[in-house]
């Protein structure tokens, strides 16, 4: 029950503030790349292709999810957390979620 009620005020957070429709678009047209290619490693493995290739392949995917990944979590950064803690000191607040964008690209690297 605890957890539904924090799913609830997250839900509410976020019912606040939207996602551009062109940003939308842009994260589903690369979700549908992954999948394209995530459908081709298939067609690889029942082709029995060599297994390096589809191992190349799989690491191309995992990069791209990763991508789309980090894309998601500084939009999530840059825009909902921005809207929940307001824009006082908005200049001082962009310096501090770039930094925290910096710094989490190179720890999911």
């Amino acid at each position: 029950m605890g957890s539904n009620i924090k799913e609830s005020k997250h839900d509410n957070i976020h019912s606040n503030h939207k996602h551009s429709d062109e940003d939308y678009k842009k994260l589903i047209n690369r979700m549908s790349r992954i999948i394209g290619h995530a459908n081709s490693v298939k067609t690889m493995m029942e082709e029995h292709r060599d297994c390096t290739e589809i191992l190349i392949q799989i690491s191309a995917i995992k990069a791209a999810l990763n991508n789309l990944g980090k894309k998601i979590l500084e939009d999530h950064i840059n825009k909902c957390i921005v809207d929940v803690v307001g824009e006082e000191q908005l200049e001082e607040k962009q310096k501090l979620l770039q930094d925290l964008n910096d710094a989490i690209d190179k720890f999911v690297r």
